[in-house]
């Protein structure tokens, strides 16, 4: 009888005021599952690197990033009673929409410019057709204009990115593995309750919103984003009557010159939309840089080590990290060693050859990066070491994670791979400190 009860109300709320028995067996029942919960988690980074000179090559680079951001990754279960039923809310809608803003101050590396970038957008979800997303912005001191639409299309296992300030496009293609995780989130709120539910978090009370009483929860656990974006805080405000967000604010700190500030507001729930929405429209007079399409990489152990070797064959070192600015700026330095030319000379030919180029140089580094992200989500408790950890260090680890209940992956100085047990690891990681 109760079971009934709580189905009606979860098909009502936000229609009604929740009687309060009926609110407490609520409570109870979300209370006895919450623990059984199995949640997956994305990555959720929207924000790209531009350098003036340097547009249409920054952009198609940048765009690559945002997908691999976007893929949802992390699975896990949480303990919040609250928190479950708002994301057990939010499971009952089949599309929605929301719009964004964003400010991001700073660069990514010291020798480009610094400025301000700012973004505003509409993000539309549904369930059955995938994401759409049309963002435009200032960059900078230069009033420089950008406008990017994007659509994430699990079905066709495609991603369009148009830019019509620079009347280009770019299409992304998944493999299988990525469509499947596509098809449970691309790029959602919801999966930022999921993450909220993995980390540590605070409850911090309720308050009125916008003439809306909501309540709030707060993490500033770097796990939120996969240890991929340095410091960073979410907040997320939960209107108490519908169980719904109505507001997500974020401020990340990517590195010590770059920071950011988000806002997701104005949520509509429960839309109804149509397929046409979803079909991306590219103008004829639109090129690509990328004229044959690009398959996003594998994540897996092979594609870490060859990013791992990549970057030993460029720098000479490993990564010292495996955030996304690190990696990043790791990219763009081994780009520039070997591309010493001006871009404003180039013809349109040179150019996209020149912006497939830097996405190739970048894909290994981001299959490096995809596979770490994706062991922090799937609480395979890897750890890197290669701040400290060289080529020639033979017998200490450099990148290890876990495969069983007493079974670690480990990746050596010297690329080298072995499975060990705990205690074996135990002794091999207090080598690292000798």
């Amino acid at each position: 009888m109760e079971n009934n009860r709580i189905e009606m109300l979860l098909k009502k709320i936000g229609s009604e005021q929740i009687p309060s028995d009926i609110e407490k067996i609520a409570e109870r029942e979300f209370s006895k599952f919450s623990d059984k919960l199995k949640d997956q988690k994305h990555i959720s980074f929207k924000e790209y690197f531009m350098k003036t000179k340097l547009i249409k090559i920054s952009v198609a680079a940048a765009i690559i990033l945002i997908v691999l951001a976007g893929i949802p990754f992390f699975k896990g279960s949480g303990p919040s009673i609250t928190l479950a039923g708002v994301y057990e809310k939010m499971q009952l809608v089949d599309a929605f929409m929301y719009k964004m803003k964003m400010v991001m101050t700073g660069n990514m590396q010291p020798s480009m410019p610094s400025g301000t970038t700012n973004m505003e957008g509409t993000i539309l979800i549904s369930n059955e057709y995938g994401m759409k997303m049309e963002m435009e912005g200032i960059k900078g001191d230069s009033n420089q204009k950008m406008h990017q639409q994007m659509y994430i299309l699990p079905q066709g296992k495609k991603m369009y990115s148009i830019m019509p300030e620079q009347k280009q496009y770019m299409i992304m293609e998944f493999d299988e593995t990525l469509v499947e995780r596509m098809k449970k989130q691309s790029n959602d709120p919801r999966d930022m309750i999921k993450q909220v539910l993995n980390c540590k978090y605070t409850d911090l009370g309720r308050k009125v919103l916008n003439e809306v009483e909501v309540e709030g929860f707060q993490t500033t656990d770097p796990a939120f984003m996969g240890g991929a974006m340095g410091d960073l805080k979410v907040v997320i405000w939960v209107d108490v009557k519908s169980w719904l967000p109505v507001c997500v604010e974020m401020s990340i700190k990517m590195s010590e010159q770059m920071q950011m500030e988000g806002v997701l507001e104005d949520f509509i729930w429960n839309l109804q939309v149509d397929a046409s929405e979803f079909e991306p429209v590219i103008p004829q007079d639109y090129t690509t840089p990328l004229p044959g399409g690009y398959k996003m990489p594998s994540f897996n152990e092979e594609t870490a080590i060859e990013g791992l070797r990549f970057s030993l064959d460029n720098t000479s070192k490993y990564p010292e990290k495996l955030d996304i600015m690190t990696m990043m700026k790791d990219a763009v330095d081994i780009f520039r060693q070997t591309e010493d030319i001006d871009v404003n000379n180039l013809s349109q030919e040179a150019q996209e050859a020149l912006s497939q180029k830097m996405i190739e140089t970048m894909r290994p580094m981001q299959s490096l990066m995809g596979f770490y992200m994706m062991l922090v989500g799937e609480k395979k408790e890897p750890a890197y070491y290669g701040d400290v950890v060289g080529p020639n260090d033979i017998d200490k680890v450099l990148l290890r994670w876990k495969t069983g209940d007493n079974e670690y992956r480990v990746i050596y100085g010297d690329l080298s791979v072995e499975t060990v047990d705990g205690s074996v690891l135990a002794e091999l990681e207090r080598q690292i400190q000798q």
